[in-house]
């Protein structure tokens, strides 16, 4: 980290037309500076602009080809550029010049004829201003950057850990094959089509649909608890053993909520996780599990995967079943309108049922 103090040898470049005024401003600066000049306000811009810019500016005003307040603008136009302290040399001293100086950027005026104490202690202040400004710079920069890397950490904890957790779900069933895929990107699918939707917009700006997309992995992580006779079972389930496969639903929201404990904090980014996870068999009418709630009671991220995971279920092979069409599975869908989905889930699944048939075929289950 830089030290908010002038460099050694720091860099003044003098740009002024009249040669006795560059000798002597060199003559004064040299024991002290590394000192480049220009007789021009062209080739000052050019030696600003190049790979080893100066420090600090001291430029003359009036000069024939582009005068000094034309070269400062172009100066405080260019990011290279912009932040090079420049101090005007002036032989007018009136208000209104100096004012518009100033209103260009410069940092300073000396008058003509000046004093080399004066040039002397207004040259090293501004640099000292000009190290002070640079280690600031420097030193937020270096803090934006930390942030950065820091979320980024974050974030990557964030996703491994819902990864993680949805990867215990798929060691107890290897034939889910890649459903845990294909439901985040149905789920993102369908929360987009319906963010601009009156019901729906309060809920699907993009953080919740990315949450959403990262979240939806866990929606079938309950089924850990759930033993292998009855998940892995090649038939159909008895009575008795579907309200057991049923308990994945509470199994799901009461791990997070174990992991949550664990960590001794509530995760604003496991809250959609639990919701998908508790109620995504909640159905539209009421009749679903496991709290029995119907219409808007349940939360919007448990009816998009309601959706997915049933058209998900439909069209994958299954040790108690075979794969159906992707048209029968949509047909399936529209039996379900306002019964078992939400009908404004079901109208944005129609409407977007091509992009779910892509995601499928993208993400199909590697043949047995």
């Amino acid at each position: 980290m830089l030290s908010p103090e002038p460099m050694e040898r720091a860099t003044i470049l003098v740009v002024d037309d009249t040669p006795d005024e560059l000798l002597l401003m060199s003559e004064l600066l040299k024991e002290d500076y590394r000192v480049k000049v220009a007789n021009s306000g062209d080739k000052g811009l050019k030696i600003a602009t190049a790979n080893d810019p100066p420090d600090l500016i001291l430029l003359d005003v009036m000069m024939p080809d582009i005068d000094g307040y034309e070269v400062c603008r172009q100066l405080k136009a260019n990011p290279k550029t912009l932040d090079i302290p420049v101090i005007f040399l002036t032989g007018r001293s009136r208000m209104a010049e100096e004012k518009r100086g100033l209103d260009i950027g410069a940092v300073d005026y000396i008058s003509k004829p000046f004093s080399p104490s004066i040039v002397l202690a207004r040259v090293k202040a501004q640099l000292r201003l000009k190290a002070a400004a640079d280690y600031l710079r420097d030193k937020n920069g270096f803090l934006e950057r930390e942030v950065a890397k820091r979320t980024k950490e974050v974030t990557a904890i964030k996703d491994v850990t819902i990864l993680a957790m949805a990867s215990l779900a798929e060691t107890r069933d290897l034939m889910t094959g890649n459903h845990i895929r294909r439901t985040q990107f149905y789920m993102s699918a369908l929360a987009t089509s319906l963010q601009a939707h009156p019901r729906f917009a309060h809920s699907l700006d993009e953080f919740s649909i990315t949450m959403l997309f990262k979240s939806a992995p866990l929606h079938d992580i309950g089924k850990v608890g759930i033993p292998d006779r009855i998940l892995l079972k090649p038939g159909r389930l008895t009575p008795e053993e579907f309200e057991i496969m049923k308990t994945h639903a509470a199994l799901g929201r009461n791990a997070i909520e174990h992991a949550e404990r664990w960590l001794g904090a509530s995760l604003e980014f496991l809250t959609m996780a639990k919701e998908i996870a508790h109620f995504h068999h909640e159905r539209w009418d009421g009749d679903g599990y496991p709290e029995g709630l119907s219409g808007d009671d349940i939360p919007v991220s448990a009816r998009l995967m309601a959706v997915a995971d049933v058209y998900d279920a439909l069209i994958s092979r299954r040790v108690y079943k075979e794969s159906m069409s992707h048209w029968a599975a949509v047909d399936m869908i529209v039996e379900g309108k306002g019964n078992r989905f939400d009908p404004d889930v079901v109208d944005a699944f129609l409407g977007i049922q091509e992009e779910f048939r892509s995601i499928a075929r993208q993400y199909a289950d590697p043949s047995p």
